[in-house]
């Protein structure tokens, strides 16, 4: 694995840093939840237009191939990218559209498919929802019971999806459906799009005890897909989605967001040294954690740096995508009770309280941050792919 990055590489993180030097509102840094969740709608129009202005310089695509728009930047490339973006808590919204649902079409979807969805994703003009967990099929997401019967050419869809991350501001899904029950559950599943404004179709907000809305459920009710929408072949769905998620896991920048929030961390108790709120100079416990939670950061990063480097071989990270996810989710989780520690009370005060520090970031990451370990395939999932692929034990 190469530590280092190349001139040209270098390069491309000056352009970036200049960029957002130049570009993003402020209260896109400030922001403790993230624009796109925050629920303020002039933010998220804000988020929207510099969007916009990084899909005009390539960036917003730049991991997609030059003959669908994209800059084919080399994997590393992208990790500079991603780095830069991250630590300065740049919104790049739909990232189901960006770096899920679009490599997958350039690979499985028909060239009307292309040419009717890809150009909305890069342009930012379409947004994108994963219609793929149910009440009953979360981590065995094989087991899924929303049907698609075919009538014609069309299906007629019935069931719920839930846990749905952006399902409030997206204007199509792509769903996995079952289309033959009668075959084994990995199989007679297929993949379909579909606009969220469909006659059935039903969004319901879920607030979450932050009271942000950061999930959606969606009930089908005979609702009606033309044929032309499958991706692939029918029944061949479980395959296409699972590519999808390959996707989906190999991204890279949890690591430099945690860096971000330990230096303001830091910051604060420097800051503070001499007034004693809080007082942590003579806590040598939580001066201890600090330290923890820095190593912890720069071996996370190190992760990403291996997954990059194996992909950037032409290989695919297996087991070692599982190393990042678990890690990368459970630090997080660590790092908002380190910072919920150290802000002692203050840690409880909720964001745009007059006695809120750090934005009350670190409060809110303690309630919510936990759901990372569950999202993308649980730690036990992961832990048992680091388990059978990684050290070749036996299947649990």
């Amino acid at each position: 694995m190469n530590f280092h990055f190349t001139p040209a590489q270098e390069k491309i993180r000056s352009d970036i840093r200049t960029f957002l030097d130049e570009n993003p509102p402020p209260e896109f840094e400030e922001s403790p939840v993230g624009t796109e969740w925050s629920g303020d709608p002039e933010e998220y129009e804000a988020a929207k237009e510099f969007n916009k202005r990084l899909a005009k310089k390539g960036w917003l695509t730049a991991h997609w191939p030059k003959e669908y728009g994209g800059l084919s930047m080399s994997i590393m490339e992208q990790v500079v990218l991603r780095e830069e973006m991250s630590y300065r808590r740049a919104p790049v919204l739909n990232a189901n559209g960006l770096n899920m649902l679009g490599p997958v079409l350039m690979l499985y979807g028909t060239e009307a498919q292309k040419r009717e969805h890809l150009p909305g994703i890069a342009g930012c003009e379409v947004m994108w929802a994963q219609g793929y967990s149910e009440p009953n099929a979360g981590s065995d997401l094989a087991s899924l019971q929303t049907r698609a019967v075919r009538d014609g050419d069309e299906f007629v869809l019935n069931g719920s999806k839930i846990w749905t991350g952006h399902g409030l501001n997206a204007d199509w899904i792509f769903v996995l459906a079952r289309t033959d029950p009668a075959a084994p559950k990995h199989k007679g599943i297929s993949f379909f799009l579909m606009p969220m404004n469909s006659p059935g179709l039903k969004v319901i907000p879920l607030r979450s005890m932050t009271n942000y809305i950061h999930f959606c459920q969606e009930y089908f009710e005979d609702v009606r897909v033309p044929a032309a929408n499958m991706v692939g072949e029918e029944n061949q769905g479980w395959y296409i989605g699972a590519a999808l998620l390959d996707f989906e896991r190999s991204g890279i920048g949890s690591a430099s967001g945690a860096r971000r929030s330990l230096n303001e961390l830091i910051e604060f108790v420097q800051e503070n040294r001499t007034t004693g709120q809080p007082a942590t100079a003579h806590r040598p416990e939580i001066r201890n954690k600090i330290a923890d939670r820095w190593i912890e950061v720069e071996v996370g990063r190190n992760l990403s740096y291996r997954i990059a480097s194996i992909q950037e071989a032409g290989k695919v990270p297996n087991y070692e995508a599982s190393m990042g996810k678990v890690f990368s989710s459970e630090l997080g989780t660590r790092l908002g009770y380190t910072g919920f520690q150290v802000l002692q009370l203050f840690g409880q005060v909720r964001e745009g309280d007059k006695w809120a520090k750090l934005q009350a970031r670190f409060g809110l990451s303690t309630m919510t941050y936990l759901t990372t370990t569950i999202g993308g395939g649980t730690s036990e999932i992961q832990r048992n792919i680091i388990a059978t692929r990684g050290l070749g034990l036996p299947r649990a």
